[in-house]
């Protein structure tokens, strides 16, 4: 209690005495504080202007070596000439070696005789080949790439044939080895096509098929494309000793893509959440998966749409009560939507026929197909193999005829799988996106200040 009282009474005074003394406790600090300014003032001009330090001018001659000597010197260093190149169906040794700008009698004969070798120009051609020569055009050594011979590999590791001469004599070994996987850029704009523009920008087929998949529920590419609408990508690329691959998975995963479609933008972006599922997702956590896919096909050509048409076998105008899309025989039918299904045969002027039950009086039909990969009553998933094209029934060549319904009513399946339901983040996941949509977006942002008919690797 002493010492609060003391406390106290020690506050007051020093409040009294601020009170009674304000004008002087004022001045005397603007005086101290004057005193600081006037001493940093002073201080400054004592640092060493540079101007004034003392320079000095140091020079030393340099005498190269006399011209024949340089000559020497690089006549001494071996040259290894490095040429790629992609083998043909038609290549025989000698044209292949040629190719490559390589002349070796030597090698010829042994590509011919070694049972290794030989495995070079077996086949379809494909094979990515690297041809190391020296100065006169021998071959110092030959690496080809292909695919891994066994088909569960195939998508993981590659096949590596060497050829190389070793104490004076050719020598081939084959080996297994991992891909590995470089992300990469893109982008373009379209002036006929969307393939086509994907062509320019150096692209592969399956990342122009991911893109027009995509988007597809946001844009008709049939209808809807316009000259100038540009796109860029982000993707994965597996590759083989730092190559990209060139045969047919010749591409992996898109991970985000931007198209501007009549000054409108539209993005996707893949997230894979902590269980493991992973799917592609709009800027704002809405999925870009929705309910129906709009094409049975990845890649195919709508060769009539859903409206009025001439009809090719019965030579009249009519109500054209589904969408046609021309691709080979064989090529891939795929639902396109989750389901069951409810009729798997041979139907009339349908010919072989898939129908698929999806439930709220949804069903779709696939006919014309060369073979059926489903039968009644069994379960499906949006996306799988349920046939493939084909020419049965009344059809004037291969191609699917495709319908969707909906309580007994023909639908354009364009409209359906465009106002079909969307999946939504939840909300635990949503941070975690929000940080994996930025980098993408930010390589998007990279991947647009490319050129036309340019691909980058990170």
């Amino acid at each position: 209690m002493g010492l609060n009282f003391a406390s106290d009474r020690w506050l007051q005074h020093a409040q009294d005495f601020g009170t009674r003394h304000h004008r002087s406790i004022v001045a005397a600090v603007v005086v101290a504080l004057g005193g600081f300014g006037v001493t940093a003032f002073g201080i400054a001009p004592l640092a060493p202007d540079a101007a004034l330090l003392p320079q000095r001018l140091v020079t030393e001659a340099v005498t190269p070596d006399d011209i024949p000597s340089q000559l020497d010197a690089l006549a001494e260093h071996t040259l290894d000439l490095v040429r790629h190149d992609i083998t043909r169906g038609t290549d025989t040794p000698e044209s292949l070696l040629a190719r490559l700008g390589v002349s070796d009698p030597g090698a010829v004969t042994f590509l011919r005789t070694d049972a290794a070798a030989r495995k070079l120009l077996a086949g379809r051609g494909g094979k990515m080949v690297q041809a190391h020569a020296a100065q006169d055009g021998t071959l110092r050594q030959l690496v080809v790439r292909y695919p891994a011979d066994r088909s569960e590999l195939a998508k993981t590791h590659f096949t590596r044939t060497t050829i190389e001469r070793v104490g004076g004599h050719w020598l081939a070994r084959t080996e297994l080895a991992p891909l590995e996987t470089q992300v990469r850029m893109g982008s373009g704009t379209i002036r006929s096509s969307l393939f086509a523009a994907t062509d320019d920008a150096l692209l592969p087929d399956t990342v122009a098929a991911q893109i027009a998949e995509l988007f597809s529920t946001d844009i008709d590419f049939r209808r809807e494309l316009r000259k100038g609408d540009t796109f860029s990508v982000v993707y994965e690329a597996p590759t083989a000793d730092g190559e990209v691959i060139s045969w047919n998975e010749g591409a992996g995963r898109v991970l985000a893509a931007e198209f501007v479609n009549g000054g409108r933008e539209h993005r996707a972006m893949w997230f894979t959440d902590s269980s493991g599922k992973g799917g592609y997702f709009g800027p704002d956590g809405q999925s870009k998966r929705r309910t129906f896919l709009s094409s049975p096909m990845e890649f195919s050509r709508v060769t009539s749409s859903f409206a009025m048409r001439f009809h090719p076998i019965q030579k009249k105008w009519r109500a054209h009560l589904g969408t046609d899309y021309g691709a080979p025989t064989g090529t891939p039918v795929r639902t396109v939507g989750e389901g069951t299904v409810d009729f798997a045969g041979w139907q009339n002027g349908y010919g072989n026929v898939v129908q698929i039950q999806h439930g709220n009086a949804k069903s779709t039909l696939y006919a014309h197909l060369s073979r059926i990969d489903v039968r009644r009553g069994q379960r499906v998933e949006q996306g799988q193999r349920i046939g493939a094209v084909g020419s049965t029934g009344w059809s004037t060549g291969p191609h699917l005829h495709f319908e969707f319904r909906v309580n007994g009513q023909h639908k354009d399946p364009v409209l359906v799988a465009k106002s079909s339901e969307t999946i939504t983040l939840d909300p635990a996941a949503r941070a975690q996106f929000a940080g994996v949509a930025a980098s993408l977006q930010a390589q998007l942002d990279i991947a647009q200040t490319l050129s036309s008919g340019r691909g980058l690797a990170e």
